[in-house]
């Protein structure tokens, strides 16, 4: 693929998080087209149907998390490993909800790519629990359940950022020992 193709495509999936991020079903591929800066043609070259263009959006959204994740994993220091992994999927997570909503079923390498997420996230919380930086009665789904609940509230009625920001210490707070504690 050239090089301006693949540009192409990149803004196309961008556009495509952010449009049905904001919209939901009501997102449309022209509205894409047009904050892509491309032509509803090109858009349709690279994703002959509305499905691949949510499929692909999806897949791209997984697949930077998990890069989010594996670096995460290799953090310094457990509990800030933690903290950016649960900022980046609460800030993006009310797209994610929202592309996945307009998929049914989930496509597989999307199925796939969100259980290699939750065992990333498994392994930098029990690297964080081992460093004494979570409270050991946290468990996966319960910091799952928070994600979602957050990013289903972001989906539904999107927050301004710093809200989010704030509700997002919040639940930090709640997960992570305090120094004073010890």
């Amino acid at each position: 693929m050239r090089q301006d193709a693949r540009n192409n495509r990149e803004r196309i999936l961008q556009a495509a998080d952010a449009v049905f991020g904001e919209h939901g079903a009501a997102g449309s591929t022209e509205e894409v087209a047009r904050r892509a800066g491309v032509g509803i043609g090109t858009v349709f070259r690279h994703f002959p149907t509305k499905e691949a263009l949510l499929s692909a959006a999806l897949s791209r959204h997984l697949a930077a998390l998990g890069a989010v994740a594996e670096q995460a994993m290799d953090a310094p220091d457990g509990a800030a490993g933690l903290r950016s992994l649960v900022e980046a999927m609460v800030r993006t997570g009310g797209s994610k909800v929202a592309l996945a909503s307009l998929l049914d079923p989930l496509p597989l390498d999307a199925r796939t790519a969100s259980e290699e997420l939750r065992r990333s996230v498994g392994v930098v919380l029990r690297r964080a629990k081992a460093e004494g930086a979570v409270r050991p009665t946290v468990t996966l789904d319960q910091l799952y359940l928070l994600i979602r609940g957050l990013s289903h509230a972001s989906a539904m009625a999107p927050p301004s950022a710093r809200a989010l920001r704030g509700a997002t210490d919040i639940v930090l707070a709640g997960l992570l020992v305090d120094a004073s504690e010890g």
